[in-house]
């Protein structure tokens, strides 16, 4: 599919979404005021069920003709096929590995309580890290959101390192993250203001115009799939050496930058 194609495939399909999701809003919006009960609250719902079987199926439809184009890896990735995102000193000497899917709450939790400690130590030098996504609630609850952020992240990390990590941190931020069954980040203009509160991806054409083009929808699946053949299972999961950074007390991924710090110094030491 050449450039051009594939770019009005994107601006066709998102106009149908954004058609369908406006058409339910209305319907929402309208049963809503008028209070209708009974039969028609019934037929109602009857409509609402049509029009989600048929937004999931223009979903599929375009990453599904996502999957298939050519890979095209953003700037700053290695290893094969671009797929590696390494994120701090390339010669630091331990490396972590991060999971996370854009749409998860926990994943926000962690980045907004205890993201700054991961990045001090990347900041020190005692480690660097592995960045993986994952695109799994886009199955479990609907929509495309964790797909299309996948997506917004390699265009953020096109530009450099630094914006795609202040992207993912605004991303993940109490500002713009949504709660878990919302899927804002499914509408390209919704990435594209939080690239707007980055200063590097502020008023950034390249970086709207990839999202927009979605220049790094088939990277995002491709990089998503080594969450699946990891069999990591759950997001955020934090790893080093293969074994999972567990807060004892809990055993679940620390929860503070205290907790962060003291069970990293002891997996990377042990």
């Amino acid at each position: 599919m050449s450039k051009r194609n594939s770019q009005e495939a994107k601006r066709v399909a998102r106009e149908r979404l954004r058609a369908e999701r406006e058409k339910e809003a209305k319907k929402a919006k309208m049963r809503r005021q008028l209070g209708v009960a009974g039969a028609v609250v019934a037929a109602l719902a009857v409509m609402g069920g049509i029009g989600f079987a048929v937004t999931k199926m223009l979903e599929d439809e375009y990453w599904d003709a996502a999957a298939k184009k050519d890979l095209v890896a953003p700037a700053n990735t290695s290893g094969k096929d671009g797929l590696t995102v390494l994120l701090g000193d390339k010669d630091a000497p331990k490396t972590l590995e991060l999971y996370e899917d854009p749409r998860c709450p926990g994943c926000a939790g962690f980045e907004q309580n205890a993201g700054a400690e991961l990045k001090k130590g990347m900041t020190e030098g005692k480690y660097n890290v592995e960045f993986y996504g994952a695109n799994f609630l886009d199955n479990r609850i609907g929509g495309d959101g964790s797909k299309n952020a996948m997506s917004a992240l390699g265009a953020a990390l096109n530009v450099s390192p630094d914006a795609f990590m202040a992207f993912k941190a605004a991303m993940y931020s109490d500002e713009f993250h949504p709660d878990e069954g919302g899927d804002p980040f499914g509408d390209d203009d919704y990435l594209i203001k939080i690239g707007d509160s980055v200063p590097e991806l502020k008023g950034n054409k390249q970086f709207a115009k990839d999202v927009r083009d979605g220049t790094f929808d088939r990277w995002g699946l491709e990089q998503a799939k080594i969450f699946n053949e990891r069999n990591i299972g759950s997001t955020p999961t934090l790893r080093y050496d293969g074994k999972p950074i567990i807060d004892e007390s809990t055993q679940s991924i620390p929860s503070n930058p205290e907790a962060l710090k003291t069970a990293i110094d002891k997996a990377i030491k042990d």
